[in-house]
């Protein structure tokens, strides 16, 4: 199966990242708490007046590069290719791309190691890239083509009301078996 990966949210903890970077400095506005995120924009869930300090956060020098992973994220890449499985990350990069694009590889390489460097998407549109299953925390991917993938979304609290099948770290053999099945029923008709 080829598994498409997004980055942010999926492998790197993006949130965490952001409210750590938030508390450094003083807006007079205290860090959103994950489970009162209702947006998959962070700024949409800031007041407007604010909008331009929440972008500044993640588009700093050095934002992508220092996030963590996400818990098991590492290990399941991994086995996911153990599993014969073939996985690459399609990420998006911001508009403001200057830090963003070789932050985005540079984490790769640390955390998943410098060949899986070559697994790298990067696009604005992921509708247009090739896959069985797209693992994505945006609910809803639009772009210039229907897409060849299977949606599913990766769980954080600003997607539950998203339909369609779900994933964590810790049930993700699950998930694929589940997106699995009309696959092989199709190939048998």
């Amino acid at each position: 199966m080829l598994i498409l990966l997004d980055q942010d949210g999926v492998l790197a903890d993006f949130e965490h990242g952001f409210r750590c970077q938030w508390a450094d400095h003083d807006h007079g506005f205290p860090a959103i708490q994950p489970v009162f995120r209702t947006s998959f924009r962070v700024q949409d869930d800031y007041p407007e007046h604010l909008q331009e300090q929440v972008e500044a956060v993640y588009q700093a020098r050095g934002f992508y590069l220092n996030l963590m992973p996400i818990s098991g994220a590492v290990e399941g890449v991994r086995e996911m290719l153990a599993a014969g499985h073939d996985v690459r990350i399609c990420t998006s990069p911001l508009d403001a791309y200057r830090h963003c694009v070789p932050e985005k590889y540079e984490w790769v390489e640390r955390h998943l190691g410098a060949e899986f460097v070559r697994r790298v998407i990067v696009t604005k549109d992921k509708t247009i890239v090739a896959g069985d299953v797209l693992i994505d925390d945006n609910p809803r991917i639009s772009g210039s083509r229907k897409p060849t993938w299977q949606h599913v979304v990766f769980d954080q609290p600003y997607n539950k009301s998203a339909q369609g099948p779900r994933m964590t770290w810790s049930n993700w053999r699950a998930t694929l078996d589940i997106c699995k099945q009309p696959l092989d029923k199709t190939q048998s008709d």
